[in-house]
């Protein structure tokens, strides 16, 4: 049981510190081309913002901070267990 009990508190470390973090260089340009053609009020508000920004990155980090609670009640300690069996047996 020592062991399940070490395991458990490398989840629980894990789940906290998790960091979500989207791959790809999303640019302006790109944020427009995805939306272009889209009329829709919530479109509109998006493009306009970044554009005044000049970049993506507060709309990255605030998507990614919104991620981040429902991710980690999604780690459930199954999940997670298994993940680290997968790992292990790779």
């Amino acid at each position: 049981m020592l062991y399940l009990s070490r395991v458990n508190r490398l989840i629980e470390y894990l789940r906290q510190h998790l960091m979500i973090d989207f791959q790809g260089d999303l640019t302006v340009a790109k944020v427009r081309e995805l939306l272009a053609g889209d009329d829709s009020r919530d479109a509109k508000q998006l493009l306009t913002k970044v554009v005044a920004e000049k970049s993506v990155e507060d709309m990255i980090i605030v998507l990614a901070d919104c991620l981040l609670e429902p991710v980690q009640r999604a780690l459930t300690d199954d999940v997670m267990r298994e993940n680290i069996r997968m790992y292990t047996e790779s």
